[in-house]
C-alpha cells in the first residue's frame, strides 16, 4: 500500500471534496481518502493506480498537484466511520431541529431573516446527510441524494427571493424583531454546541472538517440576523430584515448550484 498526498488548489470548500469523493468511488484502488481543507491537501491510501487517480482528479479542474508518495505499511488502519457517523447524525439533527423551529418562528414573526435562516440550516442538514452517504453508501446513491438536495434548496431559495419581492412591494408589517432576536440566539446556541462538540472529534476526516466550516458560517449567518433584528427595532422598518434575507438566500442558492455540480 502506498500514501500519495495532493495539494488541491482549488478544494476551497466541502462541495470540492464531495466531487472528489464520487469521482474516486469507483476506484478499486483507492483505499483511504483524508483531507484537509484547511490546507488543501487530499491524502490517499492506495494500492498502486496512481495514475488512474490522478486523471480522475485532474478531470474536475481543481488543480492537483502531488506533493509526494511513499510506502505505507500500517495494516491496523483506524475505522472512525461508525463515530463519524454518530456525530454527523447528531449535528444533522440539531440543524433539522433549528430549521424547524426558525421557520415556524418566522412565518410568524414575518421574518424573512429568520426564514432563510432556517432554509441555510436546512441546506446544511442536506450537506451533513451527504457526508454520512460519503461514509457509506454506493455512489449511485449519493448522486440521487446529491441531485434530490439540490433541487429542493433551489426551490426553497426561489421561492425565498419571490417572498422577499412580494414583501418589498407589498404593505407588510415590521417583523416582531423580539421573535427575531430570541430565535437567532435559540439557533446560534445550537449551533455553538455543534461546533463544540465537532471541535471535540479527533479525527482529521473531512466530514467532520466540512461541518466545522458550515457551523462557523451559521454562526455568522446568525449574529447577522441579530444585527437586522437590532435595526428593525431602530429603524421600524422591515428593510434590514429583508436584506438579511436576500444574504443567506444567496448562500442556500450558491450551496444548491454547488451540490447540481457534484451530483453530476
Amino acid at each position: 500500500m502506498e500514501k500519495t498526498v495532493l495539494f488541491i488548489k482549488k478544494m476551497d470548500c466541502p462541495s470540492e471534496e464531495q466531487m472528489i469523493r464520487m469521482r474516486l468511488a469507483d476506484n478499486s484502488a483507492v483505499m483511504e481518502l483524508n483531507f484537509d481543507l484547511g490546507n488543501l491537501q487530499l491524502t490517499i491510501l492506495h494500492s498502486g493506480e496512481l495514475d488512474s487517480i490522478k486523471r480522475a482528479i485532474d478531470s474536475l479542474n481543481l488543480d492537483a498537484t502531488i506533493v509526494e508518495t511513499s510506502s505505507y505499511t500500517d495494516e491496523n488502519l483506524a475505522d472512525n466511520g461508525s463515530a463519524d457517523k454518530r456525530l454527523l447524525w447528531t449535528v444533522l439533527i440539531i440543524n433539522f431541529s433549528v430549521f424547524a423551529v426558525e421557520v415556524i418562528a418566522g412565518i410568524i414573526a414575518h421574518s424573512m431573516g429568520l426564514v432563510a435562516d432556517s432554509l441555510d440550516e436546512l441546506a446544511d442538514a442536506f450537506v451533513y446527510a451527504l457526508s454520512i452517504y460519503a461514509v457509506t453508501g454506493t455512489m449511485l446513491s449519493k448522486k440521487r441524494i446529491a441531485r434530490a438536495s439540490g433541487v429542493l434548496q433551489l426551490l426553497l431559495a426561489a421561492w425565498g427571493f419571490l417572498e422577499i419581492v412580494r414583501r418589498f412591494i407589498g404593505n407588510e408589517p415590521s417583523p416582531n424583531f423580539i421573535v427575531m432576536i430570541a430565535l437567532s440566539c435559540v439557533a446560534l446556541a445550537g449551533n455553538a454546541v455543534s461546533l463544540y462538540l465537532l471541535r471535540k472529534s479527533k479525527t482529521q476526516e473531512v466530514h467532520i472538517k466540512a461541518t466545522q466550516i458550515f457551523t462557523s458560517n451559521d454562526v455568522f449567518v446568525n449574529i447577522g440576523v441579530i444585527i437586522a433584528a437590532v435595526l428593525v427595532a431602530v429603524t421600524q422598518s422591515r428593510i434590514p430584515d429583508l436584506i438579511v434575507g436576500a444574504v443567506v438566500l444567496l448562500i442556500v442558492l450558491r450551496g444548491a448550484l454547488r451540490i447540481f455540480k457534484l451530483s453530476k
